[in-house]
């Protein structure tokens, strides 16, 4: 087995694993990074905004029981994390609302991973595509590298001061989402690409690793039902997140949650309810405000309703509340249960009393005709359940203590959401560079004396 030696031996080449190793290049470390796929970007070539909670207060209401540590983390260096992706010569627009709370930066996430692979190989780092890691190393209670495979069954060592776990996650794999997101999490399409199969939390755990975020939730959309993805487009085109705005029944035809808490959160209670699917009610303010509207100021505006009428959905259009009370009884749905429960909701809306109890809030009845009606299922983007660390990346054991030599960042890391979310692609970023900054730590006293080359056509500068 050829063996060789690197300052950083990064898992994963996605939004994370490439932000740390472009980061780790641009500082004097010698980078190796390892992709399972034969391409690098994992799910952040879906996305199109980093963002998150603007303040500690704000991140702490919508998000109460995640890691604190994390969470003041995320926040106070987003900023920072903006300022690189514009540093690499990527455009990060200004920031503007997400969400009902959060704030953030459009860019171009394919721009971004492909600049920051560049970064990587013309810095001298080696990317290792169609390549497995099999197993880590580890002598003395320390990760020391990684056993890797090539797609031509050529296996490496590969020796590292630190390695950084950054796969994306375990979406990929059935029989981990079952055991640690919910037992009937299989019944969802995967909202991601295709590759994070859990590698990096199978890696991480055998070398000892704590994990965290135990019913801790998923980060996803409401879909459709009954339309698989054709292609990485439909992600964001089928993701229903008008919701806030509808109404939601479970098959009982009851409401079960306060819609208006996000459709992100709304996935997560559907998948509880019986057989995983509801019914989303909106009317013709709805439709016209929310539904072929921009979720986001800048995105493209999409007709969800339009567009799941055109690949078979269950959808309908009733002219006004009566018609609702004829759903297809094939459906199995109380046609006429719903149709009373939208004029109950009609009737308390003006007051502000929400039919979820306890909530006070200023919701607009639903009473102009005609109503749309599509049946909806939750989608898995990724876990919140992961590899537990602290506020420098650092992979923490059982007893709480960092595991020497082993960092994670990305959505292979739990603790920081707990049914909650506040931006995963901001999470990557940030815990990306802060592995970086780790690696970087433990070869400070020879960086010192070095004379590295930020970049192509830049003058060389002392570290």
């Amino acid at each position: 087995m050829h063996t060789e030696g690197v300052d950083l031996l990064v898992i994963g080449a996605g939004m994370a694993g490439l932000t740390a190793g472009a980061r780790a290049v641009r500082d004097g470390l010698s980078v190796a990074v390892v992709e399972r796929s034969a391409d690098v970007g994992g799910s952040a070539r879906f996305a199109g905004y980093a963002w998150t909670a603007p303040d500690h207060a704000t991140m702490d209401r919508h998000n109460p029981d995640g890691d604190q540590a994390l969470k003041r983390a995320l926040v106070d260096r987003f900023a920072d994390g903006v300022e690189w992706i514009r540093s690499t010569g990527v455009e990060a627009k200004d920031a503007q609302p997400v969400l009902s709370f959060g704030r953030g930066h459009q860019f171009d996430t394919n721009h971004y991973v492909d600049t920051c692979r560049r970064l990587i190989v013309e810095g001298g780092g080696e990317l290792l595509l169609e390549t497995e890691t099999e197993r880590l190393v580890t002598e003395d209670g320390a990760v020391t590298g990684g056993d890797v495979r090539g797609a031509d069954g050529e296996r490496r060592r590969i020796r590292a001061t630190t390695t950084l776990i950054a796969t994306g996650g375990f979406q990929g794999d059935t029989a981990l989402r079952n055991t640690h997101v919910h037992p009937h999490a299989d019944r969802m399409q995967l909202r991601s690409n295709p590759h994070s199969q859990g590698a990096g939390y199978r890696l991480a755990t055998a070398a000892g690793a704590a994990v965290s975020g135990d019913n801790a939730g998923f980060y996803g959309h409401l879909i459709p039902s009954g339309i698989p993805f054709a292609d990485p487009a439909d992600f964001v085109d089928m993701s229903l997140y008008y919701s806030e705005h509808a109404l939601l029944f479970n098959l009982r035809s009851e409401r079960f949650v306060d819609e208006t808490l996000g459709d992100h959160l709304t996935a997560m209670a559907l998948l509880e309810q019986p057989e995983s699917r509801g019914l989303l009610i909106a009317d013709a303010r709805v439709f016209r405000d929310w539904i072929v509207g921009s979720y986001v100021k800048g995105a493209v505006a999409v007709d969800k309703y339009a567009l799941a009428s055109r690949r078979g959905g269950r959808v309908g259009l009733a002219e006004d509340l009566d018609e609702l009370a004829y759903l297809p009884a094939e459906w199995g749905y109380d046609g006429e249960a719903i149709r009373d429960a939208v004029k109950l909701f009609n009737d308390q809306a003006p007051t502000g009393q929400d039919l979820t109890p306890g909530r006070e809030l200023d919701r607009l009845p639903l009473d102009e005709g005609p109503y749309y009606v599509i049946e909806t299922v939750p989608a898995i983007t990724f876990p919140f359940h992961g590899i537990r660390i602290d506020d420098r990346a650092r992979v923490l054991t059982k007893d709480g203590k960092p595991l020497p030599g082993l960092l994670a960042a990305g959505s292979d890391t739990g603790g920081l959401w707990h049914r909650a979310y506040a931006g995963g692609l901001a999470s990557a970023l940030v815990y990306g560079l802060t592995a970086a900054e780790t690696a970087a730590c433990a070869q400070r006293p020879r960086l010192q004396t070095k004379t590295i080359s930020i970049d192509p056509g830049t003058e060389s500068r002392p570290r």
